[in-house]
């Protein structure tokens, strides 16, 4: 059944396609008809096993014993297991795929094409992530960079742009980001704004939660992967500004791992590979 499907396919890629990204990027067509085809079926668990964590924070998460992922941002801890992600905030996460695109390595056999997938994850309430991974398929790339993106999850501080009325709606500081060429500024706008951005930017900012924003680009805009990631870079500075509402004195407590030390020590301890990571 397979050889009539690549014969169909032929045309497509054909002798255009070899000669790379130089007119007409050959594999292109080909790449994006086959993620169409496999996009809706990568919310599947296919056949997933119970999630045994291998780091302490992925421990104590499982274990009930860190009540939400502020506590971890609090610390600056790294989310090495997506898994963490999808305990707290599992349900209200919505991804989506921003691009797909083939990339090419020249080899002495001709060109290997891979696809790079860009996957933003948000809950529209202060979270959210972006990752990116290539793979030679497309769902194996998509389902990489969503697990990316679940690792890479930041919290997006909103404030307000005049008196402090109602809900937080939009930055609380002008925000800059950048990746490559790529510049981007974020602006706070009034309520009833809305966000006023390119249709990339804009998908990456309502699933931060913000309602009304002003954006400003420079460089290479069109190349997507780069715009976006300047976003994230943006977003991600929301919080590394002292605004003087955040000036009372802290009140310093114990990291998890600290605070729960004789937990670990006592409850995995007894066999596999939890005992020789616990000695850290």
């Amino acid at each position: 059944e397979d050889s009539p499907a690549k014969m169909a396919d032929a045309p497509r890629g054909g002798d255009r396609g070899r000669g790379g990204f130089g007119r007409g990027f050959g594999d292109r067509g080909r790449g994006r008809g086959r993620g169409d085809r496999r996009g809706p079926r990568r919310g599947r668990n296919d056949g997933e096993q119970e999630w045994v964590p291998c780091t302490k924070l992925g421990r104590l998460v499982k274990d009930g014993k860190i009540k939400s992922i502020e506590q971890i941002y609090l610390f600056s801890l790294p989310i090495k297991e997506y898994q963490i992600v999808d305990i707290f905030l599992g349900s209200k996460l919505k991804d989506e795929v921003m691009k797909i695109m083939p990339v090419q390595k020249q080899t002495s056999a001709g060109q290997r094409t891979r696809f790079k997938a860009f996957v933003a994850v948000g809950d529209g309430d202060g979270h959210v992530g972006l990752g990116v991974k290539a793979a030679k398929e497309v769902a194996t790339a998509i389902r990489g960079a969503l697990i990316n993106a679940k690792t890479q999850c930041i919290p997006v501080r909103r404030g307000y742009w005049g008196n402090k009325i109602g809900l937080p709606h939009t930055i609380p500081t002008k925000l800059t980001g950048k990746c490559g060429s790529v510049r981007v500024r974020l602006v706070p706008a009034p309520r009833g704004t809305g966000i006023v951005a390119a249709p990339g930017s804009k998908k990456l900012l309502q699933m931060a939660g913000l309602s009304d924003c002003y954006t400003s680009s420079t460089g290479h805009t069109k190349t997507l992967g780069n715009f976006i990631k300047a976003v994230f870079n943006a977003l991600s500075k929301s919080y590394a500004f002292l605004a003087p509402e955040l000036w009372k004195e802290t009140r310093f407590s114990k990291p998890p791992q600290q605070e729960f030390t004789d937990y670990l020590a006592k409850v995995h301890k007894a066999g596999g590979y939890v005992q020789k990571q616990s000695p850290m």
